[in-house]
């Protein structure tokens, strides 16, 4: 897939963000509705079965401490959230924010990239400390791992061809063919508004297929869609309508040995929401400061 370019429209995207048409329905009805991933291994240094040492029992945070690294879990072709630029390094708000975060508990970031079935499950597995990846918080993700508190909030769009006029809202989803990674929470949404759900890897090869008129609609991030749209500004695609924002979030395992790296990242989070810096990565990549409910 062709990488996309670093470069942000910060004008475009903001605009976007503002002008957004909302859905009368909303995630009410499904407990899920972003955070979508899926793709290649590179980018990172550490790979094979319990890379990060925590099926040896003990606390997690020394572990990491230890080794001088937090292995994270990241897609790699999720512009804006986690992509490659130009020079094929992996760059993005996730990927700033976690080498952030690793910087505060005073270790080093290392990226392996992989698709969005396999990134939760390496958390369970013991490959991944985190995964970092515009990873929307549900009730049911926050039953099986640890969440820490919000870096971003954002809308789930519904994208349809620029020529397509038959949804104007969640509840028109029904008995539509969408295409999404077939675990990510916008294939579930879209599931329980009715839509028959196509399996894919990555957003672009959703658009491949919208634009071919292979499906009636896509789901996912607002802020993809708009970094998307600035660089395919030819593209023959449109939003539909949006949901509400949405809580994004870093995600560990819910172990005992865990709970004293999800405090930590937390405490970092709250660091660099004080500082500023986490709105200054927003600013720099989406063109706004998501990083409140408001």
């Amino acid at each position: 897939m062709k990488r996309m370019a670093s470069r942000m429209i910060a004008a475009l995207l903001a605009a976007a963000l503002l002008s957004m048409t909302a859905c009368s329905g909303t995630s009410s009805a499904a407990d899920a509705s972003s955070g979508e991933v899926g793709s290649s291994a590179a980018g990172g240094t550490t790979t094979g079965e319990n890379a990060t040492g925590s099926a040896a029992g003990g606390d997690l945070l020394a572990q990491i401490q230890a080794r001088g690294e937090l292995i994270v879990g990241t897609e790699g072709t999720w512009a804006p959230f986690t992509y490659h630029d130009d020079n094929d390094e992996l760059v993005g708000y996730d990927v700033e924010v976690a080498k952030l975060v690793a910087e505060k508990l005073g270790v080093t970031a290392s990226f392996v990239e992989g698709e969005f079935d396999g990134l939760l499950a390496g958390v369970d597995g013991g490959r991944y400390d985190m995964v970092a990846n515009g990873v929307n918080v549900t009730p049911e993700r926050a039953e099986a791992y640890s969440f820490s508190i919000p870096y971003l909030y954002d809308s789930t769009v519904v994208i349809v061809r620029d020529d397509y006029d038959e949804i104007h809202s969640m509840e028109d989803l029904s008995g539509k063919t969408t295409a999404n990674t077939i675990t990510s929470t916008y294939a579930i949404l879209a599931e329980q508004y009715g839509a028959t759900t196509q399996g894919v890897d990555d957003f672009a090869q959703t658009i491949e297929l919208l634009e071919a008129g292979r499906i009636d609609a896509t789901l996912n991030s607002s802020v993809t869609f708009n970094y998307y749209m600035s660089q395919q500004p030819d593209a023959h695609v449109k939003v539909a309508c949006s949901d509400d924002p949405q809580e994004l979030a870093l995600a560990m395992s819910n172990r005992a040995d865990a709970a004293t790296l999800v405090e930590a990242v937390d405490q970092a989070l709250e660091e660099l929401r004080t500082s500023g810096e986490l709105a200054a990565l927003s600013e720099k990549y989406f063109g706004a400061d998501l990083t409140s409910a408001q």
